[in-house]
């Protein structure tokens, strides 16, 4: 994400405590897990909380799709998205597939964010690498 233009630094400023609630509620959800197992209403409660910041922080990310005016980042970004996307898809598909037949363990389901994120980042770097060998100015 380019920070260098307004929406960028509006994005950071969301981002980061947003990033830190998530850190803060998902050592507090599994501490509070572990010591009181809590039963009924309590635990599903403490099971969702990690899962709030998460989607705030993708509601951070499309508010910043949206208020980037720059084009030529907001492509880039939609790019990196869907690359993302494609590497999340792609992975947790053969992932279930190879689950179903029992070569692999279960994964859990919030691994589809964070191979997302992980997914964007890749397409980001390759974005730059592609640029960089090419003499552009997407760095």
């Amino acid at each position: 994400m380019k920070t260098g233009t307004p929406a960028g630094r509006r994005y950071v400023k969301r981002f980061i405590p947003t990033m830190t609630a998530y850190v803060l509620v998902l050592f507090g959800a599994t501490w509070a897990l572990r010591h009181y197992e809590p039963q009924g209403a309590a635990l599903v409660v403490l099971s969702i909380l990690p899962a709030l910041p998460i989607i705030a922080v993708i509601g951070v990310m499309g508010l910043y799709l949206i208020e980037e005016k720059d084009e030529y980042v907001r492509a880039r970004l939609v790019t990196a998205m869907l690359g993302g996307l494609a590497i999340m898809l792609s992975i947790t598909s053969a992932w279930g597939f190879m689950e179903e037949a029992g070569v692999l363990p279960h994964m859990p389901a919030y691994f589809a964010f964070i191979l997302w994120c992980a997914g964007m980042g890749l397409t980001q770097c390759f974005m730059a690498l592609r640029d960089r060998r090419a003499g552009g100015e997407g760095e």
